[in-house]
């Protein structure tokens, strides 16, 4: 994109939350069209009393303050990508973030299912559209898009889709959703 484009650009922010291990720098990375921007930073045995790492056990860095990354969508129109720090003790983050957000994608692990309550009382809380994304990967448990919706008492408005956070074309159609979901409460009102 050149500077001439971006001049006249819409930029529009979508947010990536969940829990700890979720998936939510995956899914930055697997659709970004730049590098993404990360603040990876190895675990500790510090952080062993401090972040719960039971059912990630292959999981070795932590998001410390967010991921970000972009996709042109067309020559007038940019999506920024967020990702949201998943442990509680960075969530002061959380409002920051979201401000000027057209909508979320709390991502869901089937592993730590209990893991996405916060993420989605948030943005209930705060009126931002917002669906939830079964994060469908190996070893994880697999379950009925209803039996997850009734597991996280998620309201029948509220979109759930089953993606995969490593697949690009995965990830399209869950940015996709979301952008038609925030469209649709901002046209119906």
């Amino acid at each position: 994109m050149d500077s001439a484009t971006s001049e006249r650009a819409t930029a529009v922010k979508i947010i990536i939350a969940g829990g700890f291990g979720a998936g939510k720098t995956t899914m930055v990375g697997a659709i970004s069209e730049i590098t993404p921007l990360t603040t990876e930073a190895v675990m500790t045995m510090a952080a062993i009393d401090v972040d719960d790492a039971a059912g990630v056990p292959s999981k070795t860095t932590t998001t410390v303050a967010m991921d970000f990354g972009r996709i042109t969508i067309a020559s007038d129109l940019v999506l920024y990508l967020f990702g949201t720090p998943g442990q509680t003790r960075f969530w002061f983050m959380w409002d920051e973030l979201v401000f000027g957000a057209l909508g979320a994608v709390v991502i869901v692990d089937t592993r730590r299912i209990e893991d996405s309550f916060a993420a989605l009382d948030f943005f209930e809380h705060r009126g931002l559209p917002y669906l939830a994304a079964v994060n469908c990967f190996d070893g994880a448990p697999q379950y009925e898009a209803s039996e997850v919706r009734r597991a996280l008492a998620i309201a029948a408005h509220v979109p759930l889709v089953l993606f995969d956070a490593r697949s690009r074309e995965s990830v399209k159609q869950t940015l996709v959703a979301v952008a038609e979901h925030a469209l649709s409460l901002i046209t119906t009102g």
